[in-house]
């Protein structure tokens, strides 16, 4: 069926492309036999003119022979006098005994050449055109001398016509041979690039598409395709790693459970059961925690974003006073930096990366929310031990965690950080560590857009403290709180 398909395109196009060319040179031709048959039809003219300077001064002196000589060229012509009666009184040879050819002897006084095209004359074969000359000054009246020449068609002649269908018939078969030939070479390249698609798998995701040496768009094609193939198995690699780091992760909590209530039903009597239930509920919990974290990231994945104006200053602070930190916080937040975002998924990096502040931070932790610009920009930093240069960006890859991390919090997943990064690509920002005098700083940057109409400078809300506030306006208390309530306890569960 592919081999079929690909002869169906070469023979389409070379069809399209010959017809085409048919067509240009039927046009070529028409005018080429055209401009032949003009110039035939005075040449033919020219012959008759001949004739009659001819025959005429033989007219005159009065030596007209009864055969007329013919042509020096030696080309036959038919010639024809009468006299006032319409006898001949001379004529060529093939006309000789020959009655009259044509006796075209015009009404109108003043016409000296008449000129008719008639089909097999007296004494000829095929249509001839005759032109009939008058003759004055002789005895009893009027003579006619009568050239008769072949009629010219309007191709001018054969040789013309076969030249021309020759002509045109060539052409069109090596335009279209050609065009047939092109098609199937460049057929042959995407036969090939088919061929290797065809054949790649999940087991030889390494393969590649040829990519032909011809500067084209089919090089362009196969290079494209071999760059979709590296992201596809760069891609395939990195659900291989994250599958086996999420079977890894999933199942030590699994083996504690297990081995706690193993050891339980082989030493009923005594095992402390309370102490055994804890254990198998901290270890669900931890269970829980993780596949509520591979929820989230693979709703990441397939789930649109959907977009709305915030102030992310009013959403720091209300993360920040909805989480008991366990050490100073220093707030510095610019109000009126709205950025375009799904307030509950920031709201979820926000948090993550407050709680993240929290568990590392010794004294004190500081969040920033400024503007750079076009970006809206928040700050999260800590006193704590900080993390090294060549770690900054492994401690964003799933199930990542330092040994620092596990030692203060040994129930974590290692997808925070990474759930943070991915929320932030989402809403085409970027989320990285940089340099700090101490501890750790993470720089969330996501794309600023203008405030909603219903905003109010909080500067402004002091002088207008006696006016009446449009319908629809909040406070920035007020907006804290129907956030807090919008958002509700169900927040996490919605990403």
């Amino acid at each position: 069926m592919v081999n079929w398909n690909r002869s169906s395109l070469r023979s389409r196009r070379a069809s399209e492309v010959g017809a085409v060319a048919a067509l240009v040179c039927i046009g070529f031709s028409v005018l080429f036999l055209l401009l032949m048959g003009s110039q035939e039809t005075t040449m033919a003219q020219g012959r008759a003119t001949a004739g009659w300077d001819r025959v005429l001064p033989l007219i005159k002196v009065g030596r007209l022979p009864a055969v007329l000589p013919d042509r020096k060229d030696g080309k036959v012509q038919a010639i024809q006098v009468l006299d006032a009666r319409n006898r001949v009184v001379a004529a060529t040879r093939q006309l000789v005994g020959k009655p009259p050819i044509a006796t075209l002897r015009s009404t109108h006084g003043g016409s000296v050449r008449t000129q008719r095209t008639l089909c097999r004359p007296a004494g000829l074969k095929g249509c001839m055109t005759v032109i009939s000359y008058k003759v004055y000054s002789q005895p009893g009246g009027i003579w006619l001398l009568n050239v008769a020449v072949p009629t010219v068609p309007w191709y001018g002649n054969s040789t013309a016509l076969f030249l021309a269908i020759g002509a045109s018939v060539l052409m069109t078969a090596m335009v279209a041979a050609g065009t047939f030939r092109g098609v199937g070479k460049d057929l042959a390249s995407v036969n090939a690039i088919r061929r290797e698609l065809a054949e790649i798998t999940a087991t030889g995701l390494d393969r590649r598409v040829p990519v032909p040496k011809t500067e084209d768009e089919i090089k362009l094609l196969a290079e494209t395709e071999n760059a979709t193939l590296d992201r596809l198995e760069c891609a395939y690699q990195q659900l291989q790693q994250f599958t086996s780091d999420a079977s890894h992760d999933l199942r030590c909590p699994i083996t504690a459970m297990r081995a706690h209530l193993e050891e339980g039903l082989m030493y009923p009597d005594d095992t402390d059961w309370p102490r055994t239930a804890t254990a198998v509920l901290a270890a669900t919990e931890r269970l829980q925690a993780i596949v509520t974290d591979l929820l989230t990231l693979a709703r990441l994945d397939g789930s649109p974003v959907c977009m709305e104006a915030t102030d992310l200053a009013e959403l720091v602070g209300v993360e920040l006073d909805r989480r008991p930190c366990r050490v100073e916080v220093i707030r510095k937040l610019q109000e009126g930096v709205f950025t375009q975002c799904d307030r509950l998924r920031i709201c979820r990096l926000v948090g993550n990366l407050i709680d993240n502040a929290n568990r590392h931070a010794d004294t004190q932790m500081t969040i920033i929310v400024s503007d750079e610009g076009s970006m809206a920009v928040l700050e999260v930093a800590d006193d704590g031990a900080g993390i090294a240069g060549e770690l900054r960006e492994v401690v964003f890859e799933r199930f990542t965690r330092l040994e620092d991390s596990r030692d203060r919090d040994p129930g974590g997943t290692g997808l925070g950080l990474a759930i943070a990064r991915q929320i932030a690509e989402a809403h085409h920002g970027t989320l990285t560590i940089e340099d700090s005098l101490r501890g750790a700083r993470f720089v969330l940057r996501l794309p600023r857009c203008d405030a909603p109409l219903s905003y109010q400078d909080p500067a402004q809300e002091g002088q207008e403290a006696g006016h009446e506030r449009p319908i629809g306006h909040a406070t920035g208390t007020e907006a804290k709180k129907r956030l807090l309530n919008d958002e509700g306890p169900g927040r996490e569960n919605a990403l």
